[in-house]
């Protein structure tokens, strides 16, 4: 693995897809087949036009047999099934997608940001040629959050001349909170800059003080 892995390196390139006409039945199966939590949808031409989740069909069909029991137009011992519903009416859209020269940091920071567990991968035209999983990046990165926190040390000391130990930094799956009183803001902000480059971290958390003065500086 390079040190500056992309997405190319390591997304799977089978990407399980259904299309936006695909039943609720088919893609309960499918989630069930293929042990995931959600999947890009595509238009005929492998164009990604949406996802769905398990979360999204789940809420769906809470929403749809909560109406039904205030409707009454069903029995409670009736087997009641969410017929009707596609991939088209469940998805989110447009999807979040990454391309595969992108870095795997990115991806990341892009999975963090949307709070989703999976990017489809697409090529310069919008089509499916694979996915990426928050597995897929945690295992490029293969670093500890020890090993992330100690470094992160290294560069408020070296890079900046401070003691690390003026700063409080947790570190947790690669997200990281940083606590402390810099001199200026604008050194707080450097900082941060400089901390969001450290390999393996996926996204850091500002928690920065300053004195009154300090803000405008």
């Amino acid at each position: 693995m390079t040190m500056n892995p992309r997405v190319a390196d390591v997304m799977t390139r089978y990407a399980v897809a259904v299309r936006r006409g695909a039943s609720f039945k088919d893609m309960a199966a499918r989630l069930s087949r293929f042990r995931v939590s959600a999947f890009p949808v595509v238009d005929d031409d492998g164009t990604v036009i949406g996802v769905v989740s398990e979360t999204d069909m789940l809420t769906r069909q809470a929403v749809d047999l909560a109406r039904e029991e205030l409707d009454g137009e069903h029995a409670r011992d009736e087997p009641r099934e969410p017929d009707g519903l596609t991939a088209a009416d469940l998805m989110s859209s447009p999807a979040v997608t990454i391309t595969p020269d992108e870095s795997v940091e990115h991806a990341a920071r892009l999975m963090y940001n949307c709070r989703v567990r999976r990017l489809p991968v697409v090529d310069a035209d919008g089509r499916l040629i694979g996915i990426i999983s928050r597995t897929d990046v945690l295992a490029a990165f293969d670093r500890t959050d020890e090993e992330i926190s100690e470094d992160i040390g290294q560069v408020i000391s070296r890079e900046f001349g401070y003691d690390p130990r003026q700063f409080t930094v947790t570190v947790r799956s690669g997200v990281v909170t940083l606590q402390g009183s810099p001199d200026t803001a604008r050194l707080g902000r450097d900082i941060v800059h400089k901390i969001r480059h450290v390999q393996g971290v996926v996204a850091v958390r500002d928690r920065l003080s300053y004195q009154p003065d300090q803000t405008a500086r």
